[in-house]
C-alpha cells in the first residue's frame, strides 16, 4: 500500500480543512505522546510477564507434593503476605 505524492497531498489538504493549521501540531503531539505510553505500556507487560516465568520456574521454590499441610499453609501464607505488600 504505497501512496503517492498526490494521494499524501491529498490527505494532507483534507487534514488541514478538519483540523486547521493551529490543530494539526497539537494533534501530532498527542498521537505521539499516545504512541509512546503504548510502547512503554507494553515493555513493562513484557517484562513483568518475564519475572512471572522466572519466578515460576526458579528452583529455590518448594514442590508442592513434597511439602506437608503445615509447610503448605506457612508457604500460602507467605506467598499472600509478598503480594499485599
Amino acid at each position: 500500500m504505497n501512496f503517492g505524492t498526490t494521494e499524501i497531498i491529498l490527505i494532507v489538504a483534507v487534514l488541514f480543512l478538519l483540523f486547521g493549521a493551529t490543530r494539526l501540531p497539537q494533534l501530532a503531539k498527542s498521537l505521539g505522546q499516545s504512541r509512546k505510553a503504548f510502547k512503554e505500556g507494553m515493555r513493562e507487560a513484557e517484562e513483568e510477564e518475564r519475572a512471572e516465568r522466572q519466578q515460576l520456574s526458579s528452583p529455590a521454590a518448594p514442590q508442592i507434593s513434597q511439602m506437608s499441610d503445615e509447610a503448605l499453609a506457612e508457604e500460602l501464607r507467605k506467598r499472600s503476605e509478598a503480594k499485599a505488600s
